[in-house]
């Protein structure tokens, strides 16, 4: 029988992250969007500051898929909080409760870390995992607008003059 095993991340699984992070982009038909290197993955997430965690899930001695997350803080609650940027489970291994498996590795953390929220983005389109969040119990922020800023819009805000 299959096992299924999850593991952080460390630095030389650098090149298995970008192959993950390429795959769920093309999923995400955002492959176009991706910008990371080597390097700059080695530098943000294992450098003197880490931006973020992962975790790899195998499938057996497959990697099977991984999670990419980061701290975050509510004032509401006063309390830190787990946003869950990157879930992604290779196609041919899904439906094998990889995905729930990583979901909850990341509720433990949260549990243990006294967090009092587990937080993540879903595209509209994408209604298998939003199927799977639901069943799940989680709810959508439908409330909610997200904004970003970057690139060019970035830059000018960064820019701009103070105003008074």
């Amino acid at each position: 029988m299959p096992s299924l095993r999850i593991r952080p991340a460390t630095p030389p699984d650098v090149p298995l992250i970008l192959h993950l992070v390429r795959a769920l982009a093309e999923y995400e038909k955002l492959a176009h969007q991706v910008e990371a290197t080597p390097e700059r993955l080695h530098q943000t997430l294992f450098g003197p500051h880490p931006s973020a965690e992962v975790v790899l899930a195998y499938w057996d001695s497959e990697c099977a898929g991984f999670a990419v997350f980061f701290p975050t803080y509510s004032t509401f609650l006063a309390q830190p909080g787990i946003y869950l940027e990157d879930l992604y489970v290779h196609s041919h291994l899904r439906g094998k409760g990889i995905g729930r498996a990583l979901l909850q590795h990341l509720a433990r953390l949260a549990s243990e870390r006294g967090c009092g929220r587990l937080e993540w983005s879903v595209l509209n389109w994408n209604e298998p995992s939003i199927a799977f969040y639901r069943r799940l119990g989680a709810v959508p922020l439908d409330e909610w607008t997200k904004y970003r800023l970057a690139g060019d819009s970035l830059a000018r805000l960064a820019a701009a003059p103070p105003t008074e």
